[in-house]
């Protein structure tokens, strides 16, 4: 039998877990989700977070503070630079985690945060495993760089594709990120649109999306948000018609009704996308999802199976009209199959055996 692991989980205090209703925030989901899927499997795990947060299973430890975003005082410091606010907030909690370590002796210290725990990490010879969420790019890759000289230090990508600028770091484990699938309910036959969603940024391709929809002769709705910048009004407003609806933000927890009436969801992304959530989310719903080959997504969708894969709008149109081809059943049980909530918790606890002796 596999010893008890003290495991110390911590995302962020920025809100609490989980997060408002309109906010949706995928590394908070993913270390929640983790955090009470290692509890259920026996290990001692503590979530630290705001003191505002419920979990069922691992035992939260709050040191007694409020979610940064819920403290009255610290409401005109998070309008002049939320960022140096989170900052300084999250590397306190992290200081008083490692700190705590002191007495607990965790088997493994998980931060998601990575900036907030490098310089902490080399103080203790305990594993500190950092879940990589972004594109490995910019700054970002610098600062990544940088934990080859921390021994301490091990990575988990949330895809093959995600290591690819720098793929000799000290990686560990590559964890699918998982769904909890009841969240997304199965319909068998979708009605007559398609779907696009994600943020209003040139990264997510929605106005890409649009034009595919107009060539191929189809309806289209579109969720997401913010639409007050100038992407949405320069690139997505003016091409709103009657059969492309732009429907707003939709809470999370509503998606799965968005995605599952839809034919397929569209998703030129002009990124290298490290995951992609909403590709795993469509397709628990039985919607095949038609998506540019960039970054993870030959790993997420199985082209001609689950979806098709192209390089371009002519490609994707075809796809449109070729798309019941897809047998919806069979988006769901990939999904099921890969990315669930357990396989991403049994990817964890592997990934945790693996660093301790």
């Amino acid at each position: 039998m596999k010893k008890k692991l003290k495991v110390a989980i911590f995302c962020t205090n920025e809100w609490p877990t989980l997060p408002p209703q309109d906010v949706f925030y995928a590394p908070l989901w993913i270390a929640y989700y983790t955090a009470e899927g290692l509890a259920k499997k026996g290990h001692d795990v503590f979530y630290f977070g705001p003191k505002e947060s419920k979990l069922k299973h691992a035992k939260l430890v709050s040191f007694g503070t409020t979610a940064i975003k819920k403290d009255k005082k610290l409401e005109p410091f998070l309008l002049k630079s939320n960022e140096l606010v989170v900052n300084f907030y999250e590397q306190k909690m992290i200081s008083m985690i490692y700190q705590m370590h002191q007495k607990e002796k965790f088997d493994i210290i998980h931060i998601h945060p990575f900036r907030r725990c490098l310089p902490m990490a080399p103080f203790t010879n305990t594993p500190t495993v950092i879940t990589i969420h972004d594109q490995i790019a910019g700054f970002n890759k610098l600062q990544l760089a940088e934990t080859k000289e921390i021994p301490q230090v091990k990575l988990i990508s949330i895809s093959r594709a995600q290591r690819k600028p720098l793929p000799n770091l000290n990686y560990t484990a590559t964890v699918y990120n998982g769904i909890d699938i009841n969240k997304f309910k199965y319909r068998e036959k979708p009605e007559d649109y398609f779907v696009t969603a994600g943020r209003f940024v040139p990264e997510k391709g929605i106005d890409i999306a649009i034009d595919i929809a107009k060539k191929a002769g189809v309806k289209l709705k579109i969720a997401g948000g913010p639409d007050t910048g100038e992407y949405f009004k320069k690139k997505i407003k003016p091409k709103l018609s009657k059969n492309i609806e732009y429907v707003g933000m939709i809470d999370y927890l509503k998606m799965g009704d968005f995605y599952s009436k839809a034919k397929a969801l569209i998703a030129p992304i002009q990124w290298e996308e490290p995951f992609g959530l909403f590709f795993t989310e469509a397709m628990a719903c039985g919607t095949p999802v038609i998506a540019y080959k960039r970054g993870s997504v030959p790993e997420v969708i199985k082209d001609g199976k689950t979806g098709f894969i192209v390089n371009n709008i002519s490609e994707a149109v075809e796809s449109v009209h070729k798309i019941d081809q897809i047998n919806r059943k069979d988006c769901r049980d990939w999904v099921k199959s890969r990315f669930s909530i357990e396989q991403m918790v049994d990817g964890y606890e592997k990934a945790y055996f693996d660093l301790i002796p």
